[in-house]
């Protein structure tokens, strides 16, 4: 029985206004992260939230500016000016758009998942060792290992007994830190969905209201309209330039991966309705394509703000459109409160959100799951994103993942038979299941209809790689889940582990 659209909106109200106390803190720190004022973050949540809410389609995926993007940004903000960061978005979307018409999307989702968490665990620790420096009022350096080098300096250079300026300023973001480490850790149930972020920034701005502290604070214009800067004439040369369209190439793949593996992530939080890839990055290029118009940040779905819609309890897109309207309202309405906040709480806030990307969870479970060499993948695509850049250590973890490929170069084809009976499901796989084919055994998993037994016979695989081993676990915890009864038949490898 379906259940009153009054109780829809009721709940995508509630989620909105979780998201946009999550997202406002985030919006800002990530800017200032990528080397931007704080209001080119938060005009990429407005259209994020408005524009790509409306169009998505993933239904509880919230879109933003993300801390994956913050890295790349920075770097082409400092070698290029913030005036080439308009032309390269427009292009970046554009190209969003055509891979969205062409069906691409379900070919993103074939990046090893080694690869894809690799790069986010090199991403957060750039961001750590960037907005290390940040902590004590002071500017991250040009490089990450720069910046890392850096960091014992900062220590040894703190006087404990006069308190100028950096020792204010680091003692307001550790308070930051400590209230968001011990919300997340001893939080009361009854107030789960208050974000630990809002409520670190809210107490280090209040102590230094009160307090009269000279630190670095948030620089915000009265007007939001006033940030908005519309490429001017040169846009059409910018893109002759050969580094440009490289620029807008590693964007728009990076935030399309970023985008289409949170997408997958919301979908095994809720048993509604399953994300449309194609759709969603059509959205996502409309997004950037209006945030290169604006001069704003790059945008992708995110978890952070996307898990917390979820928990929220958000039914539909609604959530996601509502809680971009409340940002447009708070900066609109509220700039001044925003200019009170000191800029050590947001890198603070961006310390741990880092830190929370580096999670040693993944490469754990590829080891358990799937043996070294994902590992191997994981680990060399972190240590080349920190020591080189973000699109090299990509095309190292991807070249890597080649080496799963090797041993089944002749015999590549995946086998699928698809039977659709009277009291279930049967589907029969046979020849090699590797990245390469992962879109046909995604088709071919999303084409079997709820409720009804399914038996998957792979003992006719000859070689399962660790990227569809994960796209196959994923989908069978989801359907056990729903309570679905399902039987995998497989020989040795990752198929008997799923057997079992």
């Amino acid at each position: 029985m379906a259940k009153p659209a009054g109780g829809f909106l009721a709940r995508d109200f509630t989620a909105s206004i979780v998201v946009f106390l999550v997202a406002m803190p985030l919006c800002m720190g990530i800017a200032i992260a990528s080397g931007v004022p704080p209001e080119k973050g938060l005009i990429t949540g407005i259209i994020g939230g408005i524009v790509v809410g409306a169009l998505a389609g993933s239904p509880l995926q919230v879109s933003g500016p993300a801390a994956g993007l913050a890295v790349i940004v920075f770097e082409l903000v400092r070698d290029q000016g913030l005036s080439a960061l308009g032309p390269i978005l427009i292009l970046a979307g554009a190209i969003q758009v055509v891979a969205g018409i062409c069906k691409l999307g379900g070919w993103f989702r074939a990046i090893s998942p080694a690869v894809v968490h690799g790069m986010l665990a090199g991403i957060g620790v750039l961001i750590v060792v960037g907005q290390f420096h940040v902590l004590f009022d002071a500017k991250p350096l040009s490089s990450g290992l720069d910046n890392l080098t850096a960091m014992p300096g900062r220590l040894l250079g703190l006087d404990p007994t006069n308190a100028t300026a950096t020792e204010l300023a680091l003692a307001i973001a550790l308070l930051t830190i400590g209230i968001m480490i011990a919300w997340d850790k001893f939080r009361p149930k009854a107030l789960k969905l208050v974000p630990s972020a809002l409520l670190g920034v809210v107490a280090a701005t209040l102590v230094a209201y009160f307090a009269g502290l000279d630190v670095t604070r948030v620089n915000v214009p009265e007007s939001i309209a006033s940030a908005v800067a519309i490429p001017d004439a040169s846009l059409f040369a910018k893109w002759l330039d050969p580094s440009i369209l490289l620029a807008a190439l590693a964007i728009a793949f990076i935030a399309t991966a970023e985008t289409l593996l949170s997408a997958a992530a919301v979908d095994k939080m809720h048993v509604g309705v399953r994300t449309d890839y194609n759709k969603e990055l059509r959205a996502q290029g409309v997004g950037n394509l209006l945030c290169g118009a604006a001069g704003a940040l790059p945008m992708t779905g995110v978890i952070v703000r996307s898990s917390a819609n979820v928990q929220a309890g958000a039914v539909t897109r609604l959530s996601a459109m509502l809680h971009g309207i409340w940002i447009l309202g708070f900066v609109a309405l509220l700039p001044w409160l925003l200019r009170e906040i000191p800029m050590a709480a947001l890198g603070a806030v961006l310390v741990v959100t880092g830190w929370k990307l580096v999670n040693f969870g993944h490469v754990r479970e590829l080891f358990r799951h799937h043996g070294v060499l994902p590992a191997v993948i994981w680990a060399a695509t972190l240590v080349v994103v920190v020591a080189e850049d973000l699109l090299s250590g990509v095309l190292v973890g991807i070249g890597l993942s080649l080496i799963e490929v090797i041993p089944h170069v002749r015999r590549l084809k995946l086998g699928v038979e698809h039977d659709d009976g009277d009291h279930g499901t049967a589907i029969r796989l046979s020849g090699a299941a590797t990245f390469v084919q992962l879109p046909k055994l995604s088709d071919a998993l999303d084409r079997v209809p709820a409720g009804k037994p399914v038996v998957i016979d792979g003992t006719q695989l000859a070689a399962v790689d660790h990227t569809c081993a994960e796209l196959m676990r994923d989908w069978l915890a989801r359907r056990r889940s729903a309570d679905n009864d399902v039987t995998v038949l497989g020989g040795a490898g990752p198929l008997s582990r799923l057997a079992a």
